[in-house]
């Protein structure tokens, strides 16, 4: 397949996970995607995140890990980190370059703390240390709209407040066919996502976090705010920061420097 796209799933202490790989790299690159895997995950989507992320495919072999599916109430941001490390452990992952955006970052925080071996990079983008007021907001937002099943309203909701208005002229005609293309039929699992974002809390671990680390946040975001990357950078010994002064919570669809920035990060001695 092109690229070298696969889907896989694993079985992590008795639950599944899906994920997939691609790219033909001898350095190991570790993605952890938001909250929205409590919408959709990863598992068919190789071919697809394989061509979004195809200037990675060569320097890296690229793996995209969801949640496990057998998501409980409670489930935290920490467990989740310990199902990620168990299933990197089974496919032979260590000292990855390990790239968390938003939910995912969280995760990425408690692994880089926990299973320090495992990380050998860190990049966190658009996250957050410990859940603030504008989150908190947002994500009682979602999760009304999640009781009413209005999985339109979701993610018309992420998306405005995600991108930038020069992005948002040129997508919203599309809204009608993203929002056709249907969402879960069940919000269980999206909700216990959400909520474990509001009860992330790792301020006073990322100390612990030994590896390079670079955070990059949006001027803009209006989702998690821009200080939220700027507590992470003042947090976390030796860590860059980089803010996008145009760009918002999705950054990663709109700077297209962004691949290129990370490469670069992963590059540094």
């Amino acid at each position: 397949m092109l690229w070298n796209a696969k889907n896989g799933e694993l079985q992590v202490s008795g639950k599944t996970m899906d994920y997939v790989s691609f790219g033909t790299g001898e350095k190991t690159m570790v993605m952890l995607p938001g909250v929205g895997d409590g919408l959709k995950t990863v598992r068919g989507m190789a071919a697809a995140m394989a061509a979004n992320y195809r200037q990675l495919a060569e320097e890296y072999t690229v793996y995209m890990f969801s949640r496990v599916r057998e998501l409980t109430e409670g489930y935290t941001t920490r467990q989740m980190a310990e199902d990620l490390a168990e299933g990197m452990e089974l496919l032979g992952l260590r000292d990855a370059y390990v790239v968390g955006v938003s939910m995912g970052g969280m995760i990425a925080q408690f692994l880089a703390i926990d299973h320090p071996e495992q990380v050998g990079r860190l990049a966190l983008m658009v996250t957050e240390p410990r859940a603030n007021d504008l989150i908190r907001e947002v994500i009682g937002r979602w999760l009304a709209m999640a009781e009413e099943g209005d999985y339109g309203g979701i993610m018309t909701d992420t998306m405005e407040r995600s991108y930038s208005e020069k992005y948002l002229r040129k997508i919203r005609k599309a809204y009608p066919l993203l929002i056709r293309m249907g969402g879960p039929k069940d919000f269980t699992r999206f909700r216990i996502q959400a909520e474990a974002c509001l009860n992330h809390d790792a301020m006073d671990l990322l100390g612990q976090i030994s590896c390079p680390t670079l955070v990059i946040g949006g001027e803009q975001d209006r989702i998690v705010g821009a200080e939220a990357s700027r507590e992470l950078a003042r947090r976390i010994p030796g860590s860059k920061l980089y803010m996008y002064p145009d760009y918002g919570h999705g950054l990663y669809d709109e700077a297209k420097d962004l691949l290129p920035r990370l490469k670069h990060f992963g590059r540094k001695e």
